[in-house]
Order: C-alpha cells, then structure tokens, then sequence
C-alpha cells in the first residue's frame, strides 16, 4: 500500500499492463475453454469418457475415470481450468476425497495455446522450442503424480458421476462460473504484474542479471517472467521457463489454491509437489533443448 500510494501513476499503469496481458493472451483462449469444459462436465458424454478413462486413471495415478477425464480436459485447456474442475467434481460429490490431492495435483497444468502458441512460437521464436517445453512440462507433472500414487490401494468401483446439468439450467450456470472464473483470474493476473513492478524497484540495490530478475518476476507472474528470460533464447532460459510454468509462480497459485479451498487440499503439500514437478520438467527441458 506503501508503494502504491508512493508512485500511483507508475503503478497503475503496471495494472493497466496486467489487465492488458489478460485480455490479449489470456482471456481469448481460456474463457471459451473455461465456458466448454463447465458445459461438458454437465452432459452424457462426460459420463462416457469418465467410464472409458477409468481402467487407465485408477491404474496409473489412482484417480477415478472422472478426474482422469478432468485432468485431460486441464491438460487441454490450462490454468486455470483444472484446478476448477476439480472443485465442482467434488462439490458434485463425483471424485472422492481420497483422490482429491492426486487430482489436485494433476489436473494443474498449462496447455499448448500458452506453451507452444505464446511461449515457444512469440516469445521464443521457436515452436520447437514450445513442444519441448510442453513435452517437459507434462512429463514433469505425470511422473511425480505416478509417485504420489505409490503405496496407495486401487479405488473400489464407483457409479459414474452426477449429471450436474440436470437440475438448473447448464447454460446459464457454466456461463455464470466461467466469468466469475476468468475475472478472478484476471484480477490475480493485473494485480501481481504491479507486485512484480514493485520487488524490482525494491531491489533494485542488488546486481541482479536478466536471468535472476526474469526468475523473480516468473516467480510472482510467470507469463511476465517467461517473456523477460526470452529476451536471451538459450536452453537455461528455456528449462527456467519449464520450471515457471510448472510450478506457476504466485498469481497462477493464488488462483489455484482459491478454487480448491472448499476440497479439503492442504497449501503446504500441494506447494511442495508444484515444487516437485517444476524442478523436474526444467531438468527435462534442459537436457531435451541440449541435444536439439
């Protein structure tokens, strides 16, 4: 408040920026994903897939056929769409508790539109570059779920999920829910663009190289972060960036976290695994953008 009241102009235009960013890379993509999965998750052929998925989900990460099918669709989508599936998915008592973490941890992961299109394709130059990082990023993401999965029992047989869309009207209420959704996102986006802005300029003692300051900003924006590091294209840069994207930085888990926050996922471990698996897709990514 300090800072903001210090330098108003400086730092309104910072939102300004942030509101900018979401609205010309963010919201086009994500909302009509966010409005598509809320209206899939309410028909028939959710149930289908949600059926078809189970041998494979319950096998390999120990969620039911409705998460695995939640999982796919963030896989598709991005942030923050899984972590937002899971939350009706347990609010329409369709994943059990038990699954809930596994899920949570899953199911939030950032899509090809950002990866290949925004970060590979724009800011690197490079689509190769994006379907490495993508690459990294799922593998990152999957092999740590496979070991929280370790020492856990098979999920006993379940009757496929609720159709959530039989009682309201579906039209109305995913619309309802995917603009509520994407203007929280946006609201986090604007908000830790200036916060970004303002641990610069409070650091701005310190002999910190583009590489350090592009970590710092990812790590409270990582869509601000990924672009400082692109300014150089380099392997380091391109596996820090794997790292950001998967770890999410504080906007992106501000945002998860908030939609989780009724399933009963506790921060710190959840925390720890986004830790996990960001550390492990940028030693993928490094290694993989290496031999290319």
């Amino acid at each position: 408040m300090i800072l903001f009241l210090s330098s108003p102009v400086k730092y309104a235009n910072c939102v300004r920026e942030g509101i900018s960013l979401w609205a010309v890379s963010v919201l086009p993509v994500t909302f009509p994903f966010l409005l598509l999965t809320a209206l899939f998750s309410r028909t028939r052929l959710y149930r289908a897939c949600s059926r078809a998925l189970t041998p494979y989900a319950n096998a390999v990460f120990r969620v039911s056929g409705a998460g695995g099918c939640a999982a796919l669709l963030a896989l598709l989508s991005g942030y923050p769409v899984g972590a937002k599936n899971v939350s009706e998915l347990y609010e329409q008592g369709a994943i059990r508790q038990e699954e809930v973490f596994r899920l949570a941890c899953l199911s939030t992961t950032s899509g090809p539109m950002f990866l290949v299109g925004t970060v590979g394709a724009v800011m690197f130059s490079s689509p190769v570059y994006g379907w490495i990082l993508m690459l990294s990023h799922v593998l990152g993401v999957h092999l740590i779920c496979m070991l929280l999965r370790i020492r856990k029992p098979p999920l006993p047989k379940c009757a496929p999920p609720p159709l959530y869309g039989d009682k309201g009207n579906a039209l109305f209420d995913g619309l309802y829910s995917s603009v509520i959704s994407i203007l929280c996102a946006g609201g986090a986006i604007a908000v830790f663009f200036a916060f970004g802005q303002m641990v610069s300029d409070m650091l701005f003692f310190l002999p910190l190289e583009k590489t350090g300051l592009g970590v710092m900003r990812g790590l409270l924006e990582m869509t601000a972060g990924c672009a400082f590091l692109a300014q150089n294209p380099s392997p380091l840069h391109l596996a820090l960036c794997a790292f950001l994207v998967t770890f999410g930085g504080a906007c992106v888990l501000v945002q998860q976290l908030a939609f989780l926050s009724g399933t009963g996922v506790r921060a710190l471990p959840f925390l720890l695994v986004k830790l996990a698996q960001g550390a492990l897709a940028a030693l993928l990514c490094f290694a993989l953008a290496c031999i290319v």
